[in-house]
């Protein structure tokens, strides 16, 4: 009999940027910081979420492991997941340096499991974008799950508020191009012709449909949006 599991989204699959290169990988790092200072952002988001030591955290999509790092510094009890076996090791060789203890699982939005309210916390930056919007919503409803009944969903990407998205996009590519050069100039086009950031509106209303309200909200620059919500 035809299930889920027979045509789910292939999480694996590397849309973009390939994260299974450890040349990009080893990149990721140095090009980010050119427009992000990670570990301030990852301080603002754990004080955002109201994160307190021992807490459950599931972190999807955890890259090369700053945030994850920060978090288990602050005493949290993190679970951090990639679909990517080379940002995992990548992030494993980190918080060894860094002297913390973290579960590295390979996994992502549709793919891992755990028992039911089974975290505090969940967090996800820069990944949603990954999975078309058909999968947003089946993820966000998996997530639902997941979460115990005070906890937090907070995700961090590439949204695209609706007003103005012709320029907002092309001043965004623009400044990358300033900081970056022509890398993080394709880096951005890259983005939006082959990966699947959503409008502000859309993904709102995934939000509302699997369950979630949404607490906090903001967008930068009309594309760099963050999203707090608790279950509804």
């Amino acid at each position: 009999m035809t299930s889920l599991k027979d045509w789910i989204w292939n999480e694996r699959q590397q849309i973009g940027k390939d994260y299974e290169s450890i040349e990009e990988v080893a990149l990721y790092d140095e090009s980010h910081s050119k427009f992000r200072d990670l570990k301030l952002e990852s301080h603002e988001i754990l004080k955002l979420i109201g994160a307190k030591p021992g807490m459950k955290l599931l972190d999807i999509g955890c890259g090369t492991g700053i945030f994850s790092i920060e978090a288990s510094k602050k005493g949290l009890d993190v679970t951090a997941i990639d679909v990517s076996n080379t940002m995992l090791e990548y992030a494993k060789t980190k918080a060894n340096e860094a002297e913390v203890s973290i579960n590295f699982e390979e996994g992502g939005f549709l793919t891992h499991t755990s028992p039911p309210s089974h975290y505090d916390l969940i967090t996800s930056s820069f990944s949603f974008h990954h999975l078309p919007d058909f999968f947003k919503f089946i993820a966000l409803d998996r997530l639902r799950r997941l979460i115990k009944s005070d906890g937090k969903l907070f995700i961090q990407d590439v949204i695209v508020e609706q007003n103005n998205y012709e320029p907002n996009v092309n001043q965004f590519i623009d400044r990358q191009e300033s900081v970056g050069g022509n890398f993080l100039r394709e880096d951005a086009i890259v983005h939006f012709q082959e990966e699947y950031s959503t409008f502000d509106w859309i993904l709102e209303e995934l939000f509302r449909k699997a369950g979630f309200q949404i607490v906090d909200s903001s967008i930068q620059g009309g594309l760099l949006g963050r999203y707090l919500c608790s279950l509804a």
